[in-house]
């Protein structure tokens, strides 16, 4: 029997994919996150560096920030694309497994109403 001949265990496996696809979204969420506090504390620490605020005017550090920023970019970037790339995926495979339950020919078990609960 192949997962045509049984819708269920396609179902299965589409789950199981949902939730990888899930674990992916949120790792991505994560990383976007400290991606936009390195943009923003780079960023921060150039303004300091260039303005020579609490005496830190080390090219290092102006070295430094410069990097949190482009990095953080980077990072935001590449991670903003791969949440849009996930999401799309789990919305196809949430199509298809909504498909593969309407096709299997499901029947009502019962129809009575409970009476005296």
């Amino acid at each position: 029997m192949t997962d045509e001949d049984n819708p269920g265990e396609e179902i299965s496996r589409i789950e199981a994919r949902l939730d990888e696809l899930a674990a992916v979204a949120e790792r991505c969420r994560k990383i976007i996150l400290v991606s936009k506090a390195a943009i923003a504390g780079g960023g921060a620490l150039l303004l300091v560096v260039t303005l020579g605020l609490f005496g830190a005017s080390s090219p290092v550090a102006g070295i430094g920030s410069i990097a949190a920023v482009l990095g953080g970019i980077v990072s935001l970037g590449s991670n903003v694309s791969t949440l849009r790339q996930t999401m799309a995926e789990m919305g196809a495979a949430k199509v298809l497994r909504s498909d593969l339950i309407g096709s299997i020919g499901l029947r009502v078990v019962g129809d009575r109403t409970m009476k005296g609960i």
